[in-house]
Formats: structure tokens, C-alpha cells, sequence
């Protein structure tokens, strides 16, 4: 069967600074929470990574080739401001400018991301905690209005990527740098006080005459009842949804929190011994964006499954790829649970790709003001074999155009989704995972940093060329 996109549709490559350039130190680039923190850790370093920084060109010219007409990159704000404000880093500027103008020489459109993971270390100093101290919601608006007018070549921006991921990494798994363990409240606080960072930069935006499109991105994930009979185990998904999904979704498009949202919110807080502070004027804030968030970035890996269960917190994060090492267990909502019969990759992440379509149907459903979805991130974690310059990475292929039928069939039901980015372009460092969980289209050999188009590269060619999904 033969399914056929909408004309105009974008088929992307996703990038993230961090990820991607190397050069993390190196260029007037000032420091982000992961330099020391991985460097204390000692198992991976962002190093070249995929050497973007002096690479962009080769990568571009391999977008060019293979059909991708669309990146996502973002701007390491520590590349630019190096202390988050204050003094210029003139170098950074030039490269940014100088990846856009490529990118249109090759005529690939870029997809600008402006926090990507990476807020800068200095507002975490001095008795700072990043954006749960609100004035670095302040700064973050005059870097954002900063490149909206630095960058006008840029037509496509972002503001965050995946804000209930940052919260997860710092204040549910604790993983990540300044991080600590099952604080729900902070969670929910610095979910908040960025979507007023984002809704203040919307505005921004629009009062700033800039032209082009704006959004965010979000790493939305399907919630279901283990057992679909179960009321216990649908309230223990509701729980989670609101962690992962509804908390975010309300701020972007309803400009404020509905009652039943905040009650969740508000008693996990309690449950982790603290309080939500939303101010009149956060709400106001994100009630003057409503008219303007142009697109909503959709990033999407797997769903969760969810049984009642009494207890205390438990929950281990699987970095290493060693399969059935997951453990997720949440005071106050449930345990995360695979379902039988659905298959899980090596980091346990559940492929069910139909929640993508539940996902899709709901946001148009529940929320009929959003305007345009980009499906901004999928992909695949594997680990791929390179034998004799060839990748055969047919798993990745089958995940890949499972999703995009699915897809496909929220397009058929309505959905105004008008492009799909593949996580990721090519092999990247890939945080907590380090390297050897592997997404790109392309294969890095980290060491010679040359590279090598893998299987679901030419597949990927094939569907951008003739906008048919061949199933």
C-alpha cells in the first residue's frame, strides 16, 4: 500500500548544539552544567561528538543528497552569551550565521531551536537554580529577542525543546546535572516558569514584527491504563499524563492550568513536600501568547503503561542499553509497566507507534486551538553494525515507517502535521547514553568523524523524493 504526503511537507534531520558540535569549551563558548558534570562522571565526553562545528558543511551537503529539506539545529546559548548575559561572543555569532547560509546554499531549511538542554552554568551560581530562579526567565527573553533579530534569515524558531524532559532529568530521575530525586514540586515549578519564559518570548516575537514562524517543542508521550478495565490503573495514567503531557499542553494553548490539572499538580507537590508558586502575572503572561505559539514541535519515542501501586519512589534510569534494567516507580501515581505482547527496545523504551496517533487525534480533539504540528523528533536507539562501510539497520527502517503511517492516518483524521524529523540526522552524543546508542541516518565514526549513509538513509531518500510511504 501506498500512502502519499501532503504537498510541502518537510522531511527533516534533527541536531542539538550539545549533541553535535563539539568545541564545547573551545571558540569563546561558555559553560553549560554537563561540562563538569560528565567530566566528574568520567564516562563520556561531548567531544567532538559529530565535530558539527567544523563539519556542518559535510552534513549538509549529505542533507542535500538524500532528500532531507528540513534540519533542526539549535543556537548553544553559552555560544553566544557566554555568561547568559552581559558580553558578547562575536565568534559565535559569525558560525550560526555562517550554518544558515550554507543551509540555504544547499536548500535545506533550518528549524532553530534557542534552549536545547544546554542553559548556561552561570544561573546556577551564586545560590542561582536555572529557570527556577525566575530572573533567568528574564534573560532568557533578552537572548531570544537578541537572535530573533540577529538571525532574520532565520524563519522557523523554537524556544525549548522538551521541557517535561528537563524536569524528569533534574527533579524526577535526578540524572542530570543539579539534579535530585522524585521532587515533584520543582518538577512542576520549572515546567512552569519556562512556558512564561517561552510565553514572554512569543510575545516577543509577534511584538518584535519578526517574520516568520514560532513554537515550542515538546517530548509528548501516550499514557494508558495497564489494564483498560482497571479505574485504579486509568487514574494512575491520568497522574502521569498530567506530568508528561496536560501541564505543559494547558500553558501552550489553554493559558492557564484547568482545575483538574492543577489539583494533580498540586497534590504530587504536597507529596514531595513542597508548593507550586503561580502568579497572577505568570498567567497573564501566558494568556498574551495564546494567539501567537504559531506550531507545537511534537517529540515522540515511546508511550507508557501504568498500574495502581502503593509505595515508596523507586525509579532506575537504563543508560547503558542493558535490557530489563528500567525501573519506574512513582509516589502518589503508579509503576510504569511493559504490556505483553509490545515489543521494548534495549534502553526499554515501548514502541507502540499507534500512540502516536492517539497522541495526534487527542491534541487536535482536546485542543482545537493549536495551528500546525511538526513531528519534530523520532527515531530509533540501536546498535548498529558497521560491516565493510555498510549499515544494514532494517529495524530502524520498520520503527521509522510504522510511525510515519501512523502519521499518515492523523493526517486522514485531520491533523494538520506538515513535517516529520527524524532523531536523529546523524550519530550523535546522546547525553546520559554517551555513544553508542545510535539514531542517525548516517553512521559517525567518532574517531575519523568520516561518514557513512546507513540502509534507512536511502529509504528516507526514497520517501522525500516521491512523498510515498511504501508499506
Amino acid at each position: 500500500m501506498s500512502r502519499q504526503f501532503p504537498e510541502g511537507f518537510v522531511y527533516g534531520g534533527a541536531t542539538a548544539a550539545y549533541q553535535v558540535e563539539g568545541e564545547t569549551r573551545t571558540h569563546g563558548k561558555g559553560k553549560v552544567p554537563w561540562d563538569d558534570f560528565l567530566a566528574a562522571q568520567g564516562r563520556f565526553s561531548p567531544d567532538p561528538a559529530s565535530d558539527f562545528y567544523n563539519s556542518y558543511p559535510v552534513d549538509l551537503e549529505l542533507c542535500q543528497r538524500f532528500g532531507v529539506n528540513g534540519i533542526r539545529v539549535s543556537i548553544a546559548w553559552t555560544r553566544i552569551f557566554p555568561a547568559g548575559t552581559g558580553a558578547l561572543n562575536q565568534e559565535g555569532v559569525d558560525f550560526y550565521h555562517a550554518l544558515f547560509a550554507e543551509c540555504e546554499r544547499r536548500g535545506v531549511v533550518p528549524y532553530v531551536t534557542l534552549d536545547h538542554f544546554d542553559t548556561p552554568e552561570a544561573f546556577y551560581e551564586n545560590g542561582g537554580e536555572g529557570f527556577l530562579t525566575r530572573s533567568t526567565i528574564d534573560a532568557f527573553v533578552d537572548y531570544a529577542t537578541f537572535c530573533f533579530g540577529e538571525f532574520t534569515e532565520v524563519k522557523h524558531w523554537f524556544t525549548f525543546n522538551e521541557i517535561p524532559a528537563t524536569a524528569e532529568g533534574s527533579f524526577i530521575v535526578g540524572n542530570w546535572p543539579h539534579g535530585e530525586k522524585y521532587r515533584l514540586d520543582k518538577a512542576f515549578q520549572l515546567m512552569h516558569n519556562m512556558m512564561v519564559a517561552h510565553a514572554r518570548a512569543v510575545v516577543a516575537f509577534h511584538d518584535g514584527g519578526y517574520e516568520g514562524e514560532i513554537g515550542i517543542v515538546q517530548n509528548l508521550e501516550p499514557k494508558y491504563p495497564l489494564d483498560p478495565n482497571s479505574a485504579a490503573d486509568a487514574e494512575a495514567a491520568r497522574m502521569a499524563d498530567v506530568i508528561n503531557n496536560r501541564w505543559v499542553l494547558d500553558a501552550t494553548f489553554r493559558g492557564h492550568y484547568a482545575p483538574d490539572t492543577l489539583e494533580a499538580a498540586t497534590r504530587l507537590a504536597h507529596i514531595a513536600g513542597g508548593e507550586l508558586d503561580i502568579r497572577d502575572e505568570d498567567i497573564e503572561a501566558l494568556t498574551a501568547a495564546l494567539p501567537y505559539c504559531d506550531c507545537l514541535g511534537v517529540n515522540t519515542y515511546k508511550c507508557q503503561f501504568l498500574r495502581a501501586a502503593e509505595g515508596e519512589n523507586d525509579i532506575h534510569h537504563n543508560g547503558t542499553g542493558d535490557k530489563g534494567s528500567s525501573r519506574w516507580f512513582l509516589k502518589g501515581v503508579g509503576e510504569s509497566c511493559v504490556r505483553e505482547g509490545v515489543p521494548t527496545t534495549d534502553w526499554d523504551w515501548i514502541i507502540y507507534p499507534e500512540g502516536l496517533y492517539d497522541l495526534l487525534m487527542r491534541i487536535k480533539n482536546d485542543y482545537p486551538n493549536y495551528k500546525k504540528i511538526y513531528v519534530t523528533e523520532n527515531g530509533m536507539g540501536y546498535k548498529d553494525d558497521f560491516e565493510d562501510g555498510f549499515i544494514d539497520d532494517a529495524p530502524r527502517i520498520d520503527y521509522l515507517r510504522q510511525h510515519l503511517t501512523w502519521i499518515h492516518r492523523a493526517i486522514e483524521g485531520g491533523v494538520n502535521v506538515a513535517g516529520y524529523f527524524v532523531w536523529s540526522l546523524q550519530d550523535q552524543f546522546s547525553w546520559t547514553n554517551g555513544y553508542n546508542k545510535r539514531y542517525g541516518l548516517f553512521y559517525v565514526d567518532f574517531e575519523t568523524q568520516k561518514r557513512y549513509p546507513k540502509a534507512s538513509a536511502y529509504w528516507f531518500k526514497n520517501l522525500a523524493e516521491t512523498g510515498k510511504l511504501e508499506s
